[in-house]
């Protein structure tokens, strides 16, 4: 049975985002190019040494706080759509966790449903509309499902990278209904878009961070 996300393991989770980032902060930048503002990697890269800083420098003791002090890194440090929505996003993730010095798979959803709550009561995209929703919902519901069947957390957040690897990829035929590549409007479709890429980068680092990678 492998161990729930405590401050360790949280802190962890936001170092291996920040090397998925900086690993692929070109690919997420080519991606936003020809729908976006073309600063999709670079912005997000900024953002997460933020955030590894605010984490070197405050120390949080919950996996509650680890993620509260990233969300807020993220909003003060990404510019765009992106910050606000990751920020959100984490914020109110580490708030549904509240104290509780660790997280089972059970408690992971519902921070995970709260996080995509607050994104969508923000940004107002739905499924569907090509958005890091489209990553974050899938993956939110294979957490749900797999703390239903009494899912260890390591296991549970793995399938929820994959539900997310599917839900980004699955963006690539849609038509964008928000955000600046909603103003391409069909000619949007065909590009795989670059929120729901990076969001299914976010859930694949919690998985290695659970199974110690």
């Amino acid at each position: 049975m492998s161990g729930g996300l405590d401050a360790a393991r949280a802190g962890a989770w936001v170092r291996r985002l920040a090397e998925l980032v900086q690993e692929r902060k070109d690919e997420l930048t080519d991606l936003d190019r020809p729908i976006g503002d073309s600063d999709h990697g670079v912005n997000l890269h900024r953002g997460m040494t933020a955030a590894v800083a605010a984490l070197d420098a405050g120390d949080p003791a919950t996996p509650g706080a680890v993620l509260t002090a990233v969300g807020s890194a993220l909003v003060s440090k990404v510019g765009g759509a992106s910050g606000p929505l990751y920020g959100t996003a984490l914020r109110r993730a580490g708030k549904a966790l509240g104290d509780a010095g660790e997280a089972g798979t059970p408690e992971l959803a519902r921070a995970l449903r709260a996080a995509l709550e607050g994104v969508v009561k923000l940004g107002g995209a739905q499924p569907g509309d090509a958005t890091l929703v489209d990553a974050l919902a899938p993956a939110v519901e294979a957490l749900e499902a797999a703390a239903g069947r009494g899912d260890d957390p390591a296991a549970a957040a793995r399938a929820a990278a994959g539900a997310a690897e599917e839900g980004a990829l699955a963006t690539t035929p849609m038509v964008a209904r928000k955000g600046r590549a909603s103003y391409l409007g069909e000619r949007s479709a065909g590009h795989q878009d670059p929120g729901a890429t990076s969001t299914a980068l976010l859930v694949r680092a919690l998985a290695d961070a659970l199974e110690g990678a």
